[in-house]
């Protein structure tokens, strides 16, 4: 069952001489349950395609469909609603809020939206990401692998139909991103989440169900990745 469906995405920035293409005639699809990963290097339009997916910008031309809605179909209003409750994100540079503590921070898309915390849920959730003995503790009493896994949960604790993760792993040392990986994959496998997440570290995709390349705005799909007897 598809989830996501990317057609003909195009991003212009600038006019005349100082036009930039960011974004080239960009077409995919994510089936639900899917761990996607987009590679590329700095500048090669990865972060333009994953804010444009996550409505976070507007793209030039070309549609994204979620769950058959046309996200640019919609008012901006009803857009940051559909936001709110159907994609979470989890940011390079995690993005707590300090004065608050894990749960609170976890809890705070919820708030937001004006939803009622379900208690079994939260209390699976913290023990998902191994932050219970560290549910009132504040972001500064944390570690950089804590934080993540903080802004992980953030981005799951509404369910959303589809996680957007740019760069996880780029604050992170090699045992703590190999830990934020397994929670990635974990979510997509337990609660049936869809994943994108973009990465210029390659050995980050081993673990990911499809993986596509953009260099120079132009999107290529590479394939599966995954070992499926590990399924």
């Amino acid at each position: 069952m598809k989830l996501l469906n990317v057609s003909h995405l195009c991003k212009t920035y600038g006019q005349g001489e100082a036009q930039v293409e960011a974004l080239k005639d960009v077409s995919f699809s994510l089936e639900k349950g899917c761990f996607a990963a987009v590679v590329g290097e700095s500048g090669s339009g990865k972060s333009t395609l994953l804010h444009c997916v996550g409505a976070l910008d507007t793209p030039t031309s070309g549609t994204v469909t979620m769950d058959g809605q046309d996200l640019f179909a919609l008012p901006e209003e009803q857009r940051t609603i559909f936001r709110r409750r159907s994609i979470g994100f989890v940011f390079q540079s995690y993005q707590l809020v300090r004065e608050l503590t894990v749960e609170q921070n976890i809890l705070f898309p919820l708030l937001l939206d004006a939803r009622r915390p379900d208690p079994a849920a939260v209390a699976e959730l913290l023990d998902l990401l191994g932050l219970t003995a560290r549910r009132h503790h504040l972001p500064h009493q944390l570690s950089g692998g804590q934080q993540q896994r903080a802004a992980i949960g953030r981005a799951l604790i509404t369910r959303p139909k589809l996680i957007l993760a740019d760069e996880p792993t780029g604050n992170l040392d090699r045992r703590n991103s190999q830990d934020v990986m397994e929670l990635l994959t974990q979510a997509a496998r337990h609660y049936q989440q869809t994943i994108l997440m973009i990465t210029h570290n390659r050995s980050l995709t081993a673990a990911v169900d499809q993986v596509f390349q953009v260099s120079d705005g132009v999107l290529t799909d590479l394939g599966g990745t995954r070992d499926e007897t590990l399924s």
